[in-house]
């Protein structure tokens, strides 16, 4: 994922901490959605797929050590710590357990901003090469390309940034149905999320992925949504 438009998911519940984060974040042109609790930070990591998480330690229900845990046996996506808790043995507490960083409040939004970048940019550096395949499908995440095997080689797909974004979330999960509300929160930049424009953007890709020897790669699924035919050709 380039950074730019990258999704940051902030956990916290103090809504103060969570609106400067979200502004400043804005500024860089990051994405952002907030939860204000560790359940529901869970349920949009699962359904968002954000690019980084920002996670309080203190909160109400699972606390932030408990959070993070669950979203290492998920997977590896990047976590930053941000919490009142400056001993020590908090830092590593929270560094065993598999957080990417630490930031003490009260603390500079710019700080927090400038280290998430610095961690996106050593995690995609950590992850290079890394592709998704699916069938004919070839995603290479970090150049941002695209491409089907054809009879003549790979055939590359000429994507917008929004079409390679429906392409890479839903080729995350194949034969999973994505809801359109949820591609919309996942892939669509501010001022696009509108339900209707995603079956625009799909049409598109489908439409793309067709004339590539792709057709029915992608597929609708009537009242719900799109899903990314793993068992293709």
């Amino acid at each position: 994922m380039m950074m730019e438009n990258a999704l940051v998911l902030i956990v916290e519940d103090e809504p103060e901490i969570v609106e400067i984060l979200e502004t400043y974040f804005g500024r860089e042109g990051f994405r952002t959605v907030s939860a204000n609790d560790g359940t529901t930070g869970l349920a949009h990591h699962l359904r968002l797929r954000p690019d980084i998480v920002i996670l309080d330690v203190k909160m109400p229900g699972q606390d932030g050590y408990e959070v993070l845990a669950a979203l290492r046996r998920r997977g590896d996506t990047p976590v930053i710590m941000v919490t009142a808790l400056a001993e020590d043995l908090d830092k590593l507490q929270a560094l065993r357990i598999g957080a990417d960083d630490y930031v003490v409040k009260p603390f500079n939004p710019l700080e927090v901003v400038a280290r998430a970048k610095a961690v996106l940019r050593r995690t995609r550096g950590r992850d290079a090469g890394n592709a998704i395949r699916v069938g004919p499908l070839m995603i290479d995440l970090n150049a941002h390309t695209a491409s089907v095997e054809a009879i003549n080689g790979q055939a590359a797909l000429e994507l917008t940034r929004t079409e390679f974004r429906l392409l890479a979330h839903m080729a995350g999960s194949p034969n999973r149905v994505f809801e359109r509300g949820e591609l919309v929160d996942a892939c669509l930049p501010e001022g696009e999320a509108l339900q209707r424009t995603v079956d625009s953007h799909v049409s598109n890709l489908r439409r793309k992925l067709a004339s590539a020897g792709a057709d029915g790669l992608v597929t609708g699924v009537r009242g719900v949504g799109y899903k990314l035919v793993a068992s293709y050709r």
